[in-house]
């Protein structure tokens, strides 16, 4: 029996938890409905990923933590990255607990590594003995060791894209600040169309695409193609990979029930 049947992932963009206009400022009115939601939908098997915002963005760029360990001075910009995550991670997961999930903090630190800023390595004993237990897991992007660059960034959606390939995920929901992808910024174009089915084949053109035109798909932090890139293998592998929008209420529960929902579905 598989005892991680019916795994879902959900991915919190940290432009949705997170005011990125305003350094260390977390939508706890955001987090705490989205806690309630996924409550709500009470799904078996659920890790929880979330990105940094206005958390980490800002201390990473600033010490230029992706590009390695080069300096000294980098290793306060390690250590304050790494505070204020924790600071964040600790608000997502008293949101959850607050609402009813068994939910638990599981620093990526702790039991991943990587080699030139790709996972190369994951405990996963971890994360399959809580979901064994019935426990929720919540990750978030982090400071990791690199085998070749000492240390780097690993991003949440990275985390998303191996674990549902490892763990043979059901379902990965991608909950962002949009509504889905489109076909052009939808913040700065008024006709920019809504995409509600991606074709895998459709996926890799866009990813080719190096035009930031009106034509390419990009969403209001221009990370979509990124966000996209790494969805290839799991899409491949068939599992069910949606793009919706965590600050209108009710999507992300209609996302992980399985129910009609406004957004992008990527298929193979």
């Amino acid at each position: 029996m598989n005892l991680l049947a019916s795994l879902k992932i959900l991915k919190l963009g940290g432009s949705a938890i997170t005011d990125k206009t305003k350094p260390f400022s977390v939508r706890k009115d955001v987090v705490k409905r989205l806690a309630w939601e996924v409550s709500r939908a009470k799904p078996k098997n659920l890790i929880v990923v979330h990105g940094g915002g206005s958390f980490g963005h800002p201390l990473a760029k600033k010490y230029r933590l992706i590009e390695g360990f080069k300096a000294k001075s980098q290793l306060k910009g390690f250590a304050e990255t790494r505070r204020m995550m924790m600071i964040l991670n600790k608000t997502v997961v008293d949101a959850f607990v607050s609402q009813g999930v068994d939910a638990v903090s599981v620093p990526p630190l702790a039991f991943i590594r990587t080699s030139n800023g790709r996972i190369s390595f994951i405990d996963e004993d971890v994360l399959k003995g809580l979901l064994g237990l019935g426990l929720t897991p919540i990750l978030f992007g982090d400071v990791v060791i690199d085998d070749r660059l000492g240390f780097t960034i690993l991003s949440g959606d990275q985390i998303v894209a191996k674990l549902a390939v490892s763990l043979k995920a059901e379902k990965i929901v991608l909950a962002s600040d949009v509504d889905g992808v489109f076909t052009s910024n939808p913040k700065t174009n008024p006709k920019a169309k809504l995409i509600s089915k991606l074709s895998l084949s459709k996926l890799e053109e866009t990813v080719k695409l190096k035009s930031t035109t009106t034509e390419s798909m990009v969403d209001v932090t221009g990370t979509m193609v990124g966000k996209l890139k790494e969805m290839i293998p799991p899409v491949n592998m068939g599992v069910k990979v949606f793009v919706v929008n965590a600050l209108k209420r009710g999507r992300v529960f209609q996302a992980l029930k399985g129910l009609r929902v406004k957004g992008t579905k990527l298929e193979p």
